[in-house]
């Protein structure tokens, strides 16, 4: 196995008792789509802090802007709405408006670590929220992807590597994936070295949200906050065009009722979590 999975010496399921005073709620945001999404996400969190006392809010901001790309206009506006911090994938840098937030020092927006050296922005950010100390780490996929990224195997092992010591209260990571095999593959690889991994990029939520015996928080994809009839939220007509037609088709965001997909996580360590929580929501 790789040198995370060998060098992290966690062989013994957690035992944990439950609500801990030094438990951290977290709530994970699908991808984000356009402006429905955004109208849908600034509801839910209002409401989801009614009902949760929840520390810190991270949300995938790649299709932010018209379904795809982040602009300072969105990405302020998600912020305003409650969103503390933005991971993203594969479609982050088409919009370049973006790149200064990106390269901040103190961003709150991080893209893959595993894209060629050169690309604007971090891969990973420290970020202390709610007296935590927390490394959210971003990573891409390869399989069935249309470019040619570095392995995300190896770039989390040098990640974690040049964090081994860092005094950190929890390890978070967005794998932006199009194989549920390969998000499947990172859960068993960083088990027991990382506090959850959640998988974006289909859109599609998925039933597999649980807490390993290692104490990794894990679902294969969190989903979308975007319309609901839609091709993922695209309108639909001209996605069926293009299957029907053999022909590329416009990118237009859909419009109507939207679904919210998000998770919520209990941290307890840099390496575990006691809890995740599929959240689902309909809004109009």
């Amino acid at each position: 196995m790789g040198n995370c999975w060998a060098n992290c010496g966690h062989n013994q399921p957690h035992h944990l008792p439950h609500h801990l005073p030094h438990n951290m709620n977290i709530l994970v945001i699908g991808d984000i789509i356009g402006k429905p999404g955004r109208h849908a996400t600034k509801h839910a969190i209002k409401e989801l802090k009614k009902d949760y006392k929840i520390d810190l809010v991270i949300a995938n901001g790649e299709n932010l802007a018209h379904g795809i790309g982040m602009t300072k206009q969105t990405y302020d506006e998600m912020l305003d709405s409650g969103v503390d911090f933005f991971t993203t994938g594969n479609h982050i840098l088409k919009r370049a408006e973006i790149f200064p937030e990106m390269e901040k020092k103190n961003t709150k927006i991080i893209r893959p670590a595993n894209f060629p050296p050169g690309n604007p922005g971090k891969g990973y950010q420290i970020l202390n929220k709610a007296g935590k100390k927390i490394l959210i780490i971003n990573l891409n996929g390869r399989v069935f992807m249309d470019h040619c990224y570095d392995c995300p195997f190896r770039t989390i092992d040098n990640i974690l590597a040049e964090h081994k010591k860092a005094k950190l209260d929890g390890i978070l990571v967005d794998f932006h994936a199009e194989a549920t095999s390969e998000k499947i593959a990172m859960k068993h690889y960083l088990d027991g070295c990382v506090s959850a991994l959640w998988g974006t990029h289909t859109h599609v939520s998925t039933a597999d949200a649980e807490i390993t015996k290692r104490g990794l928080a894990y679902i294969t994809d969190v989903g979308m906050v975007g319309p609901v009839d839609s091709v993922i939220g695209v309108e639909k007509k001209n996605v069926l065009d293009s299957f029907l037609k053999q022909t590329n088709f416009k990118l237009e965001v859909a419009e109507g009722r939207c679904i919210f997909n998000a998770i919520m996580i209990e941290l307890t360590s840099r390496t575990s979590s006691e809890s995740i929580k599929l959240i689902q929501m309909f809004i109009d």
